[in-house]
């Protein structure tokens, strides 16, 4: 039986329960890049679904994020099964992988144990064997399961931290991908098969490896794997802290909610945090540095930080001196546009920069500063009698996003410089597979801060991150190596305390809005978490710079 149907406003005549695989397939030449997803009547679908009824249907592809993310997702599947079959045949099956977080623009891997000795030539078979499915194009099934039974299957095959995970989840079936005799559980949508995953690499690196992919702009090349060597180590000493304190799995911090020691835990997490900024603080008095540099992306907690930062270096005998760079903004009709015509915060044109070195010189050589204040509601610089002048115990802590770029400070002195980078780089994963964006984490952070402090509803948020991370890849990520110290922002108990805020400006977005299926993500991954109450926060904590109630003005 025939029926007629619309696919990217043509209307076509097609056969009852044809899949959309084969409907992507015949659509495929009109597409640069590869369809992997389908919206049919603006519902997310995989293209294993069949239709059965007049729809409307709009093609995703790896160009696209929510594609890449699918490509990505099912490379990471691909890359587990490779590894099962190898290591079966060396005799050595049944030893883990963790899929730990983002490097370079891949995925960092570790084995569990030390069994395994990783080597080039190991790594070189996995990914013939990984060549070697994607020839074959087998198809990515899935099967859906009940709670229980999922639980029950994740018990007998060794995978306990999924089945504790399930165990807080309030939904009623999960989702079992499969290649082969391989079986794993993923929290997101597919490609239909191997035969769609032709872009990767293995990278050896440091005690594991680097799984290398595309990003959706540039969805068939594998990019440079460079290794930020500072931002690495950080992670890696980040996630060291959740296992020291039993919380490295959304899981284990669902755990420490229902045992009532919640508390505890953020005490720690923020003794942890403080310890780090005091000691960034004594090695800034150790070496006479007089210029505090502070960088970082959207929603890293850089106001907060250096604030705490300038009371250790008051406990210490140095009296610091807050510069905001967003007070050298250029007045709004000066302000440089993108390619879409909106005004660029982001770049460099945006900052009166001359000014800023200038009015730092004068002070380093011992001049009284007219400093001048940016009024973000009328668009311009404003001079409202502030001065300010330094001593020899002076220091200045200047913070903004442009902090660690050489253009902004090529003119002061070297040796008077000390770069701080500073982000939110999350240790928790969701399971042994499923990492936890730390994009993901600044961006919940975001909606909540601009809903409270800005008017800016979590649609509008989400609808300029886009621009943001494209501002931070151009004018942040690049420099971030330049550092000399690198601080983590995230707190270990973060998300569960962000869910209740974040919750409601989600569920507000609405249905239609191009905005509404990143909205159903983020709930869909917050449901992982059970929530809690922010009256035990500290009130000079860098969450305070989010959900208000902060000790600073921030």
């Amino acid at each position: 039986m025939n029926m007629n149907l619309c696919i990217e406003g043509e209307y076509v005549t097609i056969e009852k329960e044809t899949s959309l695989k084969e409907l992507a397939k015949n659509h495929q030449s009109k597409k640069k890049d590869d369809i992997v997803l389908a919206f049919v009547n603006n519902h997310l679908c995989e293209l294993h679904r069949t239709i059965e009824k007049p729809v409307e249907i709009q093609f995703v592809t790896t160009g696209e994020k929510i594609g890449n993310d699918t490509y990505r997702r099912s490379v990471t599947l691909l890359m587990l099964k490779a590894f099962a079959d190898v290591l079966k045949a060396e005799g050595m099956e049944n030893e883990k992988i963790y899929v730990m977080h983002s490097v370079s623009r891949g995925l960092y891997c570790e084995f569990a144990k030390e069994k395994v000795i990783l080597t080039q030539t190991l790594l070189e078979k996995v990914k013939k064997q990984m060549e070697d499915l994607v020839e074959q194009d087998l198809p990515i099934e899935k099967y859906t399961y009940t709670i229980p039974e999922a639980m029950e299957y994740f018990a007998e095959t060794g995978m306990k931290e999924r089945g504790k995970l399930l165990k807080y989840r309030r939904v009623s079936n999960a989702n079992i991908y499969r290649i082969g005799d391989y079986e794993d559980y993923f929290y997101g949508f597919m490609a239909p098969s191997t035969g769609y995953l032709k872009y990767f690499d293995l990278i050896l690196y440091e005690e594991g490896f680097v799984l290398q992919m595309p990003i959706y702009q540039n969805p068939t090349k594998i990019p440079d794997f460079i290794p930020y060597k500072k931002l690495f180590h950080v992670l890696k000493q980040s996630e060291q802290w959740g296992k020291m304190l039993e919380v490295d799995m959304v899981s284990s911090l669902n755990d420490v909610i229902v045992k009532g020691s919640i508390g505890d835990l953020m005490l720690v997490q923020e003794a942890l945090q403080e310890k780090n900024i005091a000691d960034i603080a004594s090695q800034i008095v150790r070496e006479k540095k007089q210029l505090i540099l502070i960088a970082g992306p959207s929603s890293s907690g850089k106001t907060s930080f250096s604030h705490r930062l300038s009371i250790q270096l008051r406990a210490l005998g140095l009296k610091p001196h807050p510069i905001a760079l967003d007070n050298y903004f250029v007045n709004r009709e000066n302000t440089p546009k993108d390619e879409n015509g909106a005004y660029n915060f982001e770049c460099m044109e945006a900052v009166d920069a001359a000014t800023f070195r200038q009015n730092v010189m004068d002070l380093l050589a011992g001049d009284e500063v007219l400093m001048p204040t940016f009024n973000f509601l009328l668009g311009k610089r404003e001079y409202k009698g502030d001065t300010l002048k330094i001593g020899t115990e002076d220091v200045l802590v200047i913070e903004g996003i442009h902090g660690l770029n050489p253009l902004m400070t090529h003119s002061l002195p070297e040796e008077s410089k000390f770069k701080i980078y500073i982000s939110a780089l999350t240790q928790l994963n969701v399971d042994e597979h499923n990492r936890i964006s730390t994009t993901d984490g600044r961006l919940i952070r975001r909606i909540i801060r601009d809903a409270r402090t800005r008017g800016n509803s979590a649609q509008r948020t989400i609808s300029m991150w886009n621009s943001v991370r494209k501002g931070e890849e151009e004018n942040i990520f690049p420099y971030q190596e330049e550092a000399d110290i690198m601080f983590n922002s995230a707190l270990i108990y973060e998300l569960c305390v962000l869910k209740p805020y974040i919750e409601p400006l989600l569920f507000a977005i609405p249905k239609e809005a191009p905005e509404y299926m990143e909205a159903k993500r983020l709930l869909k991954f917050l449901d992982y978490f059970l929530g809690v109450g922010s009256e035990n926060i500290p009130t000079n904590s860098i969450l305070r710079e989010f959900v208000g109630g902060s000790c600073f003005h921030v």
